[in-house]
């Protein structure tokens, strides 16, 4: 829509919280009002506007307005824009996590299971980085507030968080080399062999688009996982007793899902993994990353870390009969 067809009535500052009004010239075509708004305001997705449509941040006439009206000639369309949820993500906020180790350039942060590591899609709020973020004021001036590496939403463990770019560089270049040592404690459905590698590429699933794949996937990058089975046990559920041993993962790359997807594809999906085809029903993935090495960005000195295994996988672990 050229700027022959409407004028614009006002366009004051977005931070006043006062709206855009158009008024619709002779020469525009009628037409539903979210088709026009996506003309008149192209830098907001259509989406976006049916959502301010709907939530009654815009009228028509003065008159609360509709996604699917008819609007043309002669019209005056108000609109007050929103922040869109993004927008508002990066903010600081009281959020629970523990804090293993830090120094000068870095932060160990000990992640329970049910916290999002970073703002996204569904989970703009209540992260790791918004904690982050309300503890350490400074991460306001690092890319991502330092967040070097991620864990899933329903892993628990260790991460490092870098305080500085200069440190954030240095530990970025140390997971692309695959110099940081990660290690992970997990239960698995079955009998797995006593230790080997899955080396198979991981992408997005061409079907499930919140699944990761080996099979077939899109865009797939290489992903490479060690294990060793540590011991074999019966977990009872209320159906039947199902065999799982507990095992050891060590990651050379860092894929989204990669252990939970490696598993899977081995047959033998984490215990409460139901997105890779998990039988037994417990409260989440049963996935921790207990152990955590890498070189101090400012020392150069190797350091390692630890984190218990928590106590909801813990008790999981004590209901199993481990073979002697």
């Amino acid at each position: 829509m050229s700027e022959q067809n409407l004028s614009l009535v006002s366009d004051n500052e977005f931070e006043q919280q006062e709206p855009i009004v158009f008024r619709l010239e002779r020469d525009v075509k009628a037409d539903r009002l979210d088709k026009i708004l996506a003309q008149l305001l192209s830098e907001h997705s259509r989406a976006r506007l049916q959502t301010w449509i709907e939530d009654g941040f815009v009228t028509v006439n003065d008159k609360p307005a509709k996604v699917k009206q008819i609007v043309g000639p002669g019209d005056v369309i108000s609109v007050l824009e929103q922040e869109s949820e993004q927008s508002k993500a990066f903010i600081p906020e009281p959020v629970e996590f523990a804090v293993v180790a830090e120094s000068d350039a870095w932060i160990v942060v000990n992640k329970p299971a049910g916290l999002v590591t970073h703002p996204g899609a569904g989970n703009w709020h209540g992260t790791l980085l918004n904690g982050l973020l309300y503890r350490y004021p400074e991460l306001a001036t690092v890319p991502r507030a330092g967040i070097v590496h991620r864990l899933d939403k329903d892993t628990s463990g260790l991460l490092v968080v870098a305080r500085t770019e200069i440190a954030q560089t240095h530990l970025v270049r140390q997971l692309q080399a695959r110099t940081m040592g990660r290690r992970y404690m997990a239960l698995a459905q079955g009998a797995m062999l006593a230790e080997g590698s899955v080396d198979l590429p991981i992408g997005r699933d061409s079907k499930v688009p919140v699944r990761m794949s080996v099979e077939k996937p899109i865009a797939p990058k290489p992903a490479l996982t060690h294990y060793t089975s540590l011991k074999l046990g019966v977990y009872k559920d209320k159906k039947a007793e199902k065999g799982v041993c507990l095992i050891e993962c060590r990651l050379e790359t860092g894929r989204t899902h990669q252990i939970r997807v490696h598993m899977s594809a081995l047959g033998h999906p984490l215990l409460g993994d139901s997105l890779y085809g998990s039988h037994i029903d417990v409260a989440r993935q049963m996935l921790h990353a207990y152990r955590l090495r890498f070189v101090d960005p400012m020392s150069e000195e190797e350091v390692e870390f630890e984190a218990p295994i928590p106590e909801d996988m813990q008790s999981l672990i004590d209901m199993i009969r481990w073979e002697e």
